[in-house]
């Protein structure tokens, strides 16, 4: 998989620098072309002249040198990887990465692209347990960053324990399988809803919910960083599209959603309900702003069309249809009820009372329910290590093929 493939290693300056020769060498045996970015302390352990030869590529290290790559070169090299590897990833390059600095090549490559970055830390075990690295690792972690954990062993320091970096062996193969993941829904079509549907009450107000698009923003970007042609329907949210999609659509009412979604679904192999989607709306909308008064205010409410449901009674052999369930009480209950109901796969199910597991929330607390009854529960994660979870799940137990 790695055949083509254009791979930026970073070194930095670790004794573990040594190893990254002889990853930059396996990088290419396996057909890669691999650039080296080395910081000032990396040349303290292992020459440019040495990543030059064994990768045929100019080495990069200074900002101010002269260009070797078109355009800007921090800019050139940001856009032209496939993927970034960076072995061995120091506390130092961790801690600027995990804060956005930008002071010499590498920072201000890393900050400039939008492919997968991979860091595999190696330093001295108090280093890597220390709690400030292990919370920029965290950091990392949730902006979408790839760690290849340590190795345990006897370090360079005289002590034994986490902090090894992995043979180079086990990195390339890291990289191998991300691009073996990432190749898994080439050519697939996912449709994916997200957010919160509104519905109007008079042209100022209007009837919603908590949701912020995080969890379905979140598969959608997983789902096209593994090759598929995603389909985004959204409610008004806040966040900024995925880049990749295939195509955003933009709804407001749980009308306009199911919409959109039938039409989608059509040809969708996987389609993964996300959306809060309203349960009513206002029976009848106001063409003009209600204006307050002493009196009290009766809205008759009207049942929105279940979009799942419909989904459900639509769906086709060989399609694979997701659910969501956020209760606040009888979890597994509800959930379950869902999927008998609606013709669901899987359902995910969270509990949103449960601490950072609600709407607006950076992580959740899920429970995976397949249609068979049998429960996977996860722990508290960052919703896009989530996304990647409910797919894997999704592709591990289907043969996913085009419709």
């Amino acid at each position: 998989m790695l055949k083509g493939k254009k791979i930026v290693l970073g070194v930095t300056g670790g004794i573990a620098a040594y190893k990254s020769v002889e990853v930059a060498s396996k990088l290419r045996q396996a057909g890669a072309e691999v650039h080296v970015i080395m910081t000032k302390e990396a040349k303290e352990f292992v020459t440019e002249l040495t990543f030059r030869e064994i990768t045929g590529q100019p080495v990069t290290s200074d900002m101010w040198a002269p260009i070797t790559h078109f355009n800007v070169q921090h800019i050139a090299l940001a856009q032209l990887a496939d993927a970034f590897l960076i072995a061995p990833a120091t506390a130092n390059i961790i801690a600027k990465a995990a804060v956005g600095i930008g002071d010499d090549m590498l920072t201000t490559t890393l900050l400039a692209t939008k492919a997968p970055v991979f860091f595999a830390p190696a330093m001295n075990s108090n280093m890597y347990m220390n709690p400030v690295v292990q919370k920029n690792i965290e950091t990392l972690k949730k902006a979408g960053a790839h760690i290849i954990n340590p190795a345990s062993g006897h370090l360079a320091c005289g002590t034994a324990g986490p902090g090894r970096l992995p043979e180079p062996v086990e990195l390339v193969r890291a990289m191998d399988d991300f691009f073996k993941e990432n190749e898994s829904l080439r050519g697939v079509k996912v449709l994916v809803t997200a957010a919160g549907t509104v519905e109007p009450i008079d042209p100022v107000r209007y009837i919603g919910n908590r949701s912020s698009g995080k969890m379905g923003y979140a598969i959608a970007a997983e789902a096209v960083s593994r090759g598929a042609d995603v389909v985004l329907v959204s409610g008004p949210s806040a966040l900024i599209p995925p880049e990749g999609l295939k195509e955003f659509i933009p709804v407001e009412s749980a009308r306009e959603m199911m919409d959109a979604v039938l039409r989608e679904a059509e040809d969708s192999r996987i389609v993964i309900k996300a959306a809060a989607v309203a349960d009513y709306h206002a029976k009848e909308v106001a063409d003009q702003k209600i204006k307050k008064n002493d009196k009290e205010l009766t809205l008759v409410l009207e049942k929105n069309p279940d979009i799942l449901f419909e989904l459900g009674k639509r769906k086709k052999e060989g399609q694979v249809l997701v659910g969501f369930a956020a209760e606040t009480q009888n979890l597994i209950e509800n959930a379950k009820a869902k999927v008998e109901k609606k013709n669901l796969d899987y359902i995910v199910a969270n509990d949103v009372t449960k601490p950072q597991a609600g709407f607006n929330s950076e992580t959740n607390l899920i429970k995976l329910i397949r249609r068979d009854g049998s429960i996977e529960e996860f722990p508290l994660l960052s919703k896009r290590e989530l996304a990647g979870i409910i797919l894997d799940r999704v592709i591990e137990e289907k043969k996913i093929q085009k419709i």
